[in-house]
């Protein structure tokens, strides 16, 4: 689960919206990521998404219920972050939020997909 999803994500973050994120953010992006706090994001969303997402899927082996708990967790997660955000720093980005809000549901969704198609195997 953690492989695809950082897979989708890396392909985001490194590719498809590279340039994206330095233009938006200007001087709020940080030249070099934080990787603890990376890494610590990256284990809390896996878990939670585990645990409230894929494990129930995995149970029932409902592709649309999987589907859409993907879709409103990821969107939930993103839009506390982005969200927060735009309400309490100057010069926060509209564009990043709805762009960062459609990343989120997507990535989230894609992975729970793929992960409830591997067990369905």
């Amino acid at each position: 689960m953690l492989v695809i999803f950082l897979a989708i994500d890396m392909l985001w973050l490194g590719v498809l919206s590279k340039n994206l994120y330095k233009e938006q953010m200007g001087s709020l992006k940080a030249k070099k990521p934080k990787w603890s706090a990376a890494i610590l994001f990256y284990a809390i969303y896996i878990f939670g998404l585990y645990i409230l997402v894929i494990h129930p899927a995995v149970v029932d082996m409902s592709g649309l219920s999987t589907w859409w708990k993907g879709f409103v967790f990821g969107l939930t997660a993103y839009a506390t972050y982005d969200l927060t955000n735009l309400a309490v720093i100057k010069n926060w980005p509209v564009k990043i939020t709805f762009i960062d809000l459609l990343w989120g549901s997507t990535v989230t969704t894609l992975t729970t997909i793929s992960v409830l198609y591997i067990f369905a195997r």
